[in-house]
C-alpha cells in the first residue's frame, strides 16, 4: 500500500478491531452485576477472578488480530487525536453523569439515564475524532442516547441498568466494527498471506 493509504488505514486497524468489544461489553455486565451483588459476585475474589479472565480473553483477541492481520501503528497525530478522545471521554462521562444526577443541586428534574446518555455522546465523538465514524455508529450510539434520554428513568438510581445498556451497545457495535475492519483489510486468510508486517 502507498504511504497515504497505510496512514489512512491505521485508525481503522486501531479502533475497528471489533471482537475486542466482546470482553469490554462483559466488563460493563460484570460491573452492573457486581454492584447488584448477584450470586458469587458479591465476593471480591470471585469478581477479581472474572476481571482477570476477561483480561486474558482480551489479550487472546489482540493476539488473534496480530496473527491474522499483523501490526499497524497510528501516526503521532492520530495517536494525539486518540488521546484527546480518551481525555474528552473521561471528562464527559464523569462531568455529564454528575451534572445529570445532581438534580437537587441544580433544581432539575431530569429523569434520564446519565450513564447511557453520556457514554453514547462520548463514543460518537470518539469515533468522529478518530476519523472512523460509520453509519452503524450513528445507529447504535444514537439508539443508546435516545433510550437513555427517554423521560422514564424515575425512582431508583438507574446506573446499573445504564451499564447493562452500554455493554450491549458496545458488543453490538463491535460486531459491526469487525465487519468494517474485514472490509478494510480483507478476510483473515487473505491478510495472513499478504506481504509486509502490516498485512494491509
Amino acid at each position: 500500500m502507498r504511504r497515504r493509504a497505510i496512514e489512512a488505514a491505521a485508525p481503522s486497524y486501531a479502533y475497528l478491531r471489533g471482537v475486542l468489544a466482546i470482553p469490554t461489553g462483559l466488563l460493563f455486565l460484570l460491573a452492573a452485576l457486581g454492584n447488584w451483588q448477584v450470586g458469587p459476585l458479591r465476593h471480591d475474589l470471585v469478581f477479581l477472578a472474572c476481571v482477570l479472565a476477561i483480561g486474558v480473553a482480551y489479550g487472546l483477541i489482540v493476539r488473534y488480530y496480530q496473527d491474522h492481520y499483523g501490526r499497524m501503528s497510528a501516526s503521532p497525530g492520530q495517536q494525539l487525536r486518540g488521546a484527546a478522545a480518551v481525555a474528552l471521554g473521561i471528562a464527559v462521562v464523569i462531568g455529564g453523569s454528575l451534572l445529570l444526577r445532581s438534580r437537587a443541586a441544580w433544581s432539575l428534574d431530569l429523569p434520564v439515564n446519565a450513564i447511557a446518555v453520556t457514554f453514547a455522546v462520548i463514543m460518537l465523538a470518539s469515533y468522529a475524532i478518530w476519523g472512523v465514524l460509520h453509519a452503524h455508529h450513528l445507529v447504535v450510539w444514537g439508539s443508546l442516547f435516545v433510550a437513555g434520554a427517554l423521560p422514564v428513568w424515575t425512582g431508583a438510581d438507574p446506573s446499573n441498568i445504564g451499564l447493562l445498556m452500554c455493554g450491549a451497545a458496545v458488543t453490538v457495535c463491535g460486531v459491526f466494527d469487525h465487519l468494517a475492519f474485514v472490509r478494510t483489510f480483507g478476510p483473515r486468510e487473505l491478510a495472513a498471506t499478504s506481504d509486509g508486517n502490516a498485512r494491509a
